[in-house]
């Protein structure tokens, strides 16, 4: 287990995939989803209360939304609440009719659209798509095949759209027009080495420089806007799987894990396997932009 203590535990979560942390400004509270366990949390960190709710399918990301309520990005498609507990409406279905695929990490651009993959529940390559779904709900594919869908987000000035299929160990860049909603020109950014994990979800800081979460790398690693690494947070569990600014002045990190395929002896040498971390890097973030739908 890393020595470094950058970090603090924020929830004892016991997630099985704990994933898509994300900020929401409104409520003053972190969102992130236990995609197995089919629960969608919301933690206070001013008082430390967290909400939980159990849903009946996988649950891929949770977003806030402009009208209130929350995006439920479940296993066949996008769902919508008016409030926390409100009962779920279907807006868009995402490959409803196979059972063998699911939504995973989903984020919103500027203009409030999802932007999100599929990926198959055993992980077999390429049986994904990625997609966007616009506020009304219409739904446009962006790029197939892909196999696990992660860590989507935009640079500072909007020009450009970063994204990671995990199962290639690369982050890819895309230009995005905001206006028109749409992401060209997908070329390699970074290659990551294979001792540093498998590049899961990402944020990109006020500076513009990613941070990835790295499964089976017990870390979050922050990278420059040319690639180069900089910096490396290690974290007590293995499998981190995402990370998001937030907090009032957006310099909270806050980084998911999971315990999901640890054998009965790793789980023992990490018993904060499943929890919710935060890191004070001392930089800062960008606030996200709520669902339009």
């Amino acid at each position: 287990m890393p020595e470094q203590r950058d970090w603090e535990l924020a929830v004892d979560a016991h997630d099985v995939i704990g994933e898509g942390p994300a900020w929401d400004a409104a409520g003053g509270s972190l969102l992130w989803v236990d995609i197995a366990g089919q629960r969608v949390h919301r933690l206070d960190p001013a008082t430390g209360e967290t909400w939980t709710r159990t849903l009946g399918q996988m649950v891929g990301a949770v977003l806030p939304r402009a009208s209130g309520g929350l995006a439920l990005c479940l296993q066949d498609g996008v769902w919508l609440t008016d409030t926390d507990a409100g009962e779920p409406r279907l807006l868009a279905a995402i490959e409803a009719d196979d059972a063998a695929t699911r939504l995973n990490d989903v984020k919103t651009d500027r203009a409030g659209r999802l932007w999100g993959g599929t990926m198959a529940i055993d992980a077999r390559a390429g049986a994904g798509t990625l997609y966007r779904i616009d506020a009304d709900g219409s739904v446009v594919t962006v790029a197939a095949p892909t196999t696990i869908s992660n860590g989507i987000d935009w640079s500072p000035d909007g020009s450009l759209m970063y994204y990671i299929d995990t199962a290639t160990r690369r982050m890819d860049v895309f230009d995005f027009d905001l206006d028109g909603g749409t992401a060209t020109g997908r070329r390699p950014f970074i290659h990551f080495e294979e001792s540093m994990g498998l590049p899961d979800g990402m944020t990109i800081d006020a500076d513009g420089c990613p941070w990835v979460a790295f499964y089976d790398g017990w870390s979050v690693r922050r990278f420059r806007p040319d690639g180069r690494l900089d910096r490396t947070i290690e974290l007590p569990v293995a499998r981190v799987t995402s990370c998001a600014f937030g907090g009032p002045d957006f310099a909270d990190l806050f980084a998911t894990s999971a315990w999901d395929g640890l054998n009965e002896a790793q789980r023992a040498e990490q018993p904060l396997a499943g929890g919710l971390f935060i890191v004070r890097p001392g930089v800062t973030g960008m606030p996200i932009t709520p669902f339009a739908g």
